[in-house]
């Protein structure tokens, strides 16, 4: 598509040698887009939403193109909203042309001249029907033009985020105001003008997860290296299979690769940190190691108190450390480490404050902190204190670590 449009404007003259494309785009039109401008020697300016991930600004600015971020949950006529930073740029740089993908015509009829005759000849038409994901609309209006021509019967079926727009216009003409989603390339908060959702045998919705967990499951199971937007049509195809008891031949179009998104779909800690997966077990976490430990009160030290009365507190509690505070303030900890290289001196005093003994060579932690992330602290550290809403509620050594994880293993 981005080669037609580029063509249509040569043609044109909206676009001369050593002018400037600029583009709003979060998907595979951009890229192309700034390919094609390598390619004939032309500028590129690419406005992205903030929500995409690093690998796909990398690889615009791979091509020599400017990447322009703009902020994804404004309004469509915000000054700020993506198509809008586009139209401005377009207007204040002078030979600069405004691709346009969501309104030139040039894009649906390049994917009925070209996808839709190779679909045909690759698969006789033995077709029920054929899966796309609607963005700007131009590959779905393409193949639905083309289709139209050859086997009307074919269903040409758009998928889409939960919280796009064009389900509910499908079904009742209503445009319906848009919630915020994660899936890149497909949806949108308005309505392009290339878009005759009339054209198209209907409109399925998937959830971010959902399509997340299947771009996975492409990779992994089948070893399609597929990107969001190809989980969210193959998601969206299996919904529609479902609610067609007959037996279906479907073809899905993948139209984006694994490798845009491996800081996002295929980071688990990612897909976690927003929901789309459930939390590991892992070994759990401080809590359940100082549940495990018991519930004995902390022995703390004071700032001011004598080196004497540290040594007893020491020797009768059997512990070898104490946090030390200062008020509610801990300042560190001691250990009998400390104390010994302080008596061996020579010029200690049992009678001196234990302030100037504090080491500040520890590890803090928090209830709710996972035992690999307290494994890795303690590997640096002789200790973790722990501490709760600014109060010291447990001391963690790597003994203690190791104990809780040999009676958790029992």
């Amino acid at each position: 598509m981005a080669r037609a449009l580029v063509d249509a404007a040569e043609a044109s003259g909206a676009l001369a040698a050593g002018g400037t494309i600029v583009e709003a785009t979060s998907g595979n039109t951009g890229a192309a887009l700034a390919l094609v401008a390598a390619v004939r020697g032309y500028k590129c300016v690419c406005v992205v939403p903030d929500k995409i991930g690093p690998e796909k600004i990398a690889s615009l600015r791979a091509f020599g193109a400017r990447v322009v971020v703009a902020p994804s949950a404004v309004e469509p006529d915000d000054a700020r909203s993506l198509r809008s930073v586009a139209a401005r740029l377009a207007k204040e740089t002078p030979g600069a042309w405004l691709a346009g993908q969501y309104e030139a015509e040039a894009g649906p009829e390049a994917y009925a001249a070209s996808l839709g005759p190779e679909i045909w000849e690759q698969t006789g038409g033995e077709l029920d029907a054929v899966v796309v994901g609607i963005g700007s609309g131009a590959t779905a209006m393409g193949l639905a033009r083309f289709f139209a021509t050859k086997s009307p019967a074919i269903a040409v079926v758009g998928v889409e985020p939960r919280g796009s727009i064009f389900l509910a216009l499908a079904r009742d003409g209503r445009v319906t105001h848009p919630t915020a989603y994660q899936l890149e390339g497909i949806g949108a908060d308005f309505v392009p003008r290339i878009l005759d959702l009339g054209k198209l045998a209907g409109v399925v919705q998937v959830e971010d997860g959902e399509a997340f967990r299947t771009t996975r499951d492409l990779v992994r199971l089948e070893g399609l290296y597929a990107g969001g937007s190809s989980g969210a049509a193959v998601a969206g195809a299996l919904a529609w299979a479902r609610d067609h008891a007959e037996a279906k031949r479907v073809l899905v179009i993948l139209p984006d690769r694994a490798s845009a998104y491996l800081s996002k779909i295929f980071d688990d800690a990612w897909m976690r940190e927003n929901g789309f997966l459930p939390e590991e077990e892992g070994l759990g976490t401080v809590r359940d190691l100082l549940h495990l430990k018991g519930g004995e009160a902390v022995i703390t030290a004071k700032a001011i108190d004598r080196v004497r009365d540290v040594v007893a507190r020491m020797k009768a509690h059997g512990i070898s450390q104490l946090p030390v505070m200062r008020g509610d303030e801990l300042i560190g900890a001691v250990t009998e480490v400390d104390m010994l290289r302080y008596l061996v001196s020579g010029e200690s005093s049992l009678d001196g404050s234990v302030e100037p003994l504090v080491e500040s060579h520890y590890a803090t932690a928090t209830p709710d902190m996972r035992i690999e992330a307290l494994q890795a602290s303690l590997a640096e550290a002789g200790m973790a204190i722990v501490v709760d809403a600014g109060r010291v509620v447990g001391i963690v050594t790597k003994i203690d670590l190791i104990d809780y994880l040999a009676r958790r293993a029992i």
